[in-house]
């Protein structure tokens, strides 16, 4: 079984995962690319962002996380070389999680976690419409933002917003309003869209370093993504 630890300073698990007889794919982008379709499964070898970014760097390819440290929220709590044993002797299966995408401007932003349209400016708040499935929420909203997360992503900033999480549907969290906005979990069809009133504001996915610009006027169009997260769970 073919595995890549993903990560930074990975080479004593590594040695861990090649101990109970794993193949592990060395580091690096030329040799990665070289392994790429025969990857087995990815070990993310860190914390919560780590897992996310390594989602977007290989989607699609059952990955687990190893953790580096205790403030890790996802993941298995068993000792890393136990985690490896386990996996070479296939005492796993594959979930799958659905993921999130943003449209707008001819641009496509997809995440594990969530799809958050932020204020670019933390000194001043802005204006914004929502709607679902072509109805709109409320009246114009005054505030921070809003996440929309997915089911693996409400036990992160969808949690520090709304003090809770879900395991079924799309959860939309109002960050900062100046008036109360009911955080709300609908249908994972559903279809939303967040119209720019007032900006500047930003659009992007879990922690990547890629952002949209949103301006008066621009709209951005969130859904269900047709990709899927494959996540390892341990038996």
């Amino acid at each position: 079984m073919k595995i890549l630890i993903y990560g930074e300073n990975t080479k004593e698990i590594e040695k861990l995962a090649e101990k109970v007889g794993l193949d592990v794919v060395e580091s690096g982008t030329e040799i990665i690319a070289s392994h790429e379709k025969s990857i087995d499964l990815v070990a993310s070898y860190g914390g919560d962002g780590t897992f996310m970014k390594c989602e977007k760097d290989f989607p699609g390819i059952p990955k687990f996380i190893l953790k580096k440290s205790h403030t890790t929220k996802k993941g298995h709590h068993l000792p890393n070389e136990e985690i490896l044993e386990k996996v070479a002797k296939g005492e796993y299966r594959t979930e799958e999680e659905i993921k999130i995408e943003g449209n707008t401007k001819d641009r496509r932003i997809v995440g594990l976690n969530e799809i958050i349209v932020h204020n670019s400016d933390p000194r001043q708040a802005i204006r914004y419409e929502i709607f679902v499935n072509g109805k709109q929420i409320g009246h114009e909203i005054i505030g921070d933002g809003v996440a929309i997360s997915t089911p693996f992503g409400s036990t992160g900033y969808y949690r520090a917003i709304t003090d809770s999480f879900f395991e079924v549907g799309i959860g939309i969290a109002f960050n900062n309003s100046t008036e109360q906005s009911d955080h709300m979990v609908i249908r994972d069809d559903s279809e939303i869209k967040v119209k720019i009133m007032r900006g500047p504001a930003m659009a992007y996915a879990d922690n990547h370093a890629e952002e949209i610009p949103l301006n008066p006027g621009d709209e951005i169009i969130i859904k269900k993504s047709a990709e899927k997260a494959k996540i390892v769970k341990i038996i």
